[in-house]
């Protein structure tokens, strides 16, 4: 019987050995699950720059909703991939940037996005043909 290799795609300084993402009880599931949702992927990217405040954010991310983006936000601060800084100000004055493991993975996601603004017009044509 042929044993199962897994393809060569950590980074470096990642545990391999440990971690096998086509298993259905790896820990690494429940980081696919964080990053896959849509805001995440569009907030970390965003947040690579500068730090920025929650109005800047839902002003830039067209379509979510104040709900969504402190939700999406608190998700991400939770498991460290991004800061939130609460100045104590009157008013309020909280900002939010990325932690150091949140920068990593932004590199990541911002070629996604590169290639989802690329390729849109093929997986649409290709959707449309399919459904002819």
């Amino acid at each position: 019987m042929p044993t199962k290799r897994k393809p060569d795609v950590a980074e470096p300084g990642a545990d391999a050995t440990s971690a096998d993402v086509w298993s259905a009880d790896c820990p690494s599931r429940r980081v696919l699950e964080l990053i896959a949702n849509k805001w995440a992927l569009l907030l970390i990217p965003l947040l690579r720059g500068k730090p920025q405040r929650n109005n800047e954010l839902l002003r830039k991310v067209g379509g979510i909703s104040q709900k969504m983006l402190t939700q999406t936000l608190r998700e991400l601060e939770l498991n460290g991939l991004v800061l939130r800084e609460d100045r104590q100000t009157v008013p309020p004055h909280v900002e939010y940037r990325l932690s150091p493991l949140g920068l990593s993975l932004s590199r990541t996601l911002i070629a996604v996005d590169r290639w989802a603004e690329a390729n849109h017009a093929q997986i649409d044509a290709a959707r449309e043909e399919a459904t002819r």
